[in-house]
């Protein structure tokens, strides 16, 4: 049995919860999901990712194929599909050489994480929105309602899956025995994500330069920041606390404690990240409309996916 202490949040983890609590009040997930609701699935779609995913090749493929898919049809969420499929073929190819204490258990870390975004796009193409989580709910809507930014669609897609699914995806896996090796390797995965993260940062400027907005580095540094209330490496560091709560706390006291902490953080980022404005310096011009009507006469779903690649 853990001290009961380490159950208590962090300063970090505090105030990050003060601001999903009131955060995530802006977020009506049933007005969402009736918004949403009519459409009828796209067959094609639920065939590349009916089926859970038997192996990191499996993932590396299918992943791959449906960020294609997504991005010919101009689906925006392609979005994050672009930045997560190439995240799955790096850590892939770190498992090949060697780079993990246990290979096996990040292979299984990896196919579990790919499996968490999975079910939440099988949920949200067949409108089972009762069995989606509400980061995921709340990031797919704002890609088929295509009135955020590119940059806002790939901040809720990796806050929904890192600030949500990393929690549940360590459960899944396990933690035990050897959990400082575990530790470790978790921390190997966690320096992929911020690489790719500040790839996908180098990305959105590169694409954002063409719209000839004053500043647009600086409206998108760090992007570590703007990713959730807790900052990329605290909400890495946040999961796996949640995971060691689940694993030493009684079931009955540890799960619902922490599926109300990973909620509570995640909703709340994600309210945060759909309300922003950007700004440029003291500039009362609003930068997000101009980047939004930039957008509407560009390809930047294309134009986002060619300066990720050139960059992996």
């Amino acid at each position: 049995m853990i001290p009961i202490r380490a159950a208590v949040p962090t300063a970090e983890e505090a105030r990050a919860l003060l601001v999903g609590i009131r955060r995530a009040t802006d977020v009506d997930p049933d007005a969402v999901a009736a918004g949403l609701r009519g459409g009828e699935p796209d067959p094609a779609l639920l065939d590349l990712v009916a089926t859970p995913f038997a192996s990191v090749a499996d993932v590396d493929e299918r992943l791959a194929g449906t960020e294609s898919y997504l991005r010919e049809r101009g689906d925006r969420r392609a979005v994050f599909l672009t930045v997560y499929s190439r995240m799955t073929a790096t850590v892939r190819d770190a498992i090949d050489d060697g780079a993990f204490l246990d290979p096996e258990w990040t292979a299984s870390y990896l196919v579990a994480f790919a499996e968490r975004y999975r079910r939440a796009l099988v949920a949200f193409e067949r409108r089972a929105f009762e069995a989606l989580p509400r980061p995921w709910l709340i990031a797919f809507a704002a890609a088929a309602r295509g009135e955020t930014l590119v940059a806002q669609d790939a901040l809720l897609g990796i806050n929904a899956h890192i600030a949500y699914d990393l929690t549940y995806t360590l459960g899944d896996v396990g933690i035990d025995p050897d959990r400082d090796a575990k530790r470790e390797d978790h921390d190997r995965i966690n320096a992929v994500l911020a690489r790719l993260v500040q790839i996908a940062q180098d990305a959105l400027v590169e694409t954002y330069a063409a719209a000839e907005i004053d500043g647009i580095d600086r409206l998108l540094d760090p992007l570590d920041d703007r990713l959730a209330l807790l900052g990329l490496k605290g909400t890495r560091e946040f999961a796996w606390r949640n995971a060691v709560l689940r694993a030493d706390l009684p079931a009955w006291v540890g799960e619902p404690y922490v599926d109300w902490r990973t909620e509570t953080v995640a909703t709340g980022a994600a309210a945060v990240v759909l309300s922003l404005d950007f700004e440029v310096g003291g500039d009362e011009t609003d930068a997000s409309a101009r980047l939004r009507d930039w957008e509407t006469g560009a390809d930047t779903v294309a134009a986002f996916r060619e300066a990720i690649r050139r960059r992996t």
